[in-house]
């Protein structure tokens, strides 16, 4: 089953990013984004996952234009099917860890998981409150909260970049793990090209163009 697709991707700002962009994504598989800095891949993961129109093209999530959907339709597929990780956490600060997944299972009707905080090395501090905990903890409280929603298609933007080697491939482990047991599937933008092997494709965004490495 096909989750993503996006058909000939076009952006620019004040000079061109990327041109001719077509990929497809199924159930169960990964997707890893490489490339030199500045070279376009969070502004493409930014179009992939409906939070920047491209110039040209279309993308298909769930087999819906998302560029086309009405504002409730799309608010409604974010809450419910897309799962954003970023390099910063955007944790509630006043909260602590465990309250901010909390926050994300009243939303989505879903329930925190022993295995997810077990698997990410948070379950010792997961009461403590956001601002007592490392940057690297704060950022696996974050890989948690989007994991409780349950999404089924998850976007990761640099999401290992505030964690060690050995955290952050225990961190795709997990990834991996959910994708296959939840029907889903995620993209990845990663400088660590080590990391980015681990998914099932992986491309490079090199002189506007992707290639394929994987």
């Amino acid at each position: 089953m096909q989750l993503l697709s996006a058909i000939n991707l076009a952006h620019d700002f004040e000079y061109p990013l990327f041109t001719d962009i077509n990929l497809s994504l199924n159930v169960h598989e990964s997707m890893a984004i490489i490339g030199a800095s500045g070279s376009g891949k969070s502004t493409l993961l930014h179009i992939l996952s409906s939070l920047l129109e491209p110039k040209e093209g279309r993308v298909e999530l769930f087999d819906e234009n998302i560029y086309d959907l009405k504002k409730d339709a799309l608010v409604h597929m974010r809450r419910n099917d897309i799962g954003m990780v970023f390099q910063s956490h955007y944790l509630f600060k006043g909260f602590s860890a465990y309250e901010n997944l909390e926050v994300a299972a009243k939303l989505s009707n879903t329930k925190i998981e022993e295995e997810v905080l077990e698997g990410l090395g948070i379950k010792e501090i997961i009461h403590q409150k956001v601002t007592e905990l490392s940057g690297g903890q704060q950022q696996r409280v974050s890989i948690a909260r989007v994991l409780t929603k349950k999404p089924r298609l998850i976007f990761a933007d640099e999401p290992t970049g505030n964690l060690d080697s050995e955290t952050a491939f225990d961190v795709m482990k997990l990834f991996t793990h959910y994708i296959k047991e939840n029907d889903a599937a995620m993209v990845l933008v990663t400088h660590e090209k080590s990391l980015a092997m681990q998914c099932d494709h992986v491309y490079k965004l090199v002189d506007m163009k992707l290639e394929k490495v994987k």
